[in-house]
């Protein structure tokens, strides 16, 4: 990035504005692409903890910081500097969630049931499609609700996880 930035300077210091414009183009598109891959990087992460809960049946009071705190950074990633728009908008998580899944299969293989299952066996354990509806529906409240409010609405959400009414409880 560095290099784009001088070939900028360079550009608008000769007059080159056609070259300018296409430098800037080119500098939005990476920093795109790097959001992309932060959001990327929380969902796989939101999915991981997900898959541990459907497979486990339980809750950790971890497991919910963990996709309490993916939802938040992924919605505040996801909005534009303009505040009105997104990166990702409501009805185009599907292809982004197939993939995310597949990424977040092994790592969850470590974790679930202290590695019990290889990454092959828990592929074949998970219901991806609960799996992606479930996120979807939490990927919803970071459009509906405000940074403030988003976190006791999670928590709201997470106790209709299979051992949420426990986690709420603290009979974990």
């Amino acid at each position: 990035m560095t290099q784009e930035l001088i070939d900028l300077r360079t550009s608008i210091l000769e007059g080159r504005y056609t070259d300018a414009l296409a430098i800037v183009d080119e500098l939005e598109g990476m920093s795109k692409q790097a959001i992309l891959r932060n959001i990327e990087s929380f969902l796989v992460r939101l999915l991981l903890h997900l898959i541990k809960n459907q497979i486990e049946q339980r809750l950790t009071n971890f497991w919910v910081a963990s996709i309490s705190d993916s939802l938040r950074q992924i919605q505040k990633l996801n909005i534009k500097a303009n505040k009105t728009s997104y990166y990702i908008k409501q009805d185009e998580w599907e292809p982004f969630l197939e993939e995310a899944i597949e990424a977040a299969i092994r790592p969850a293989s470590v974790e679930v049931m202290e590695g019990a299952y290889n990454s092959f066996q828990l592929s074949e354990l998970v219901n991806r499609t609960d799996i992606m509806t479930t996120a979807q529906r939490l990927l919803d409240l970071t459009y509906e609700h405000s940074a403030k409010t988003l976190p006791a609405i999670i928590d709201e959400n997470l106790v209709q996880l299979p051992g949420g009414e426990e986690w709420k409880e603290g009979r974990q």
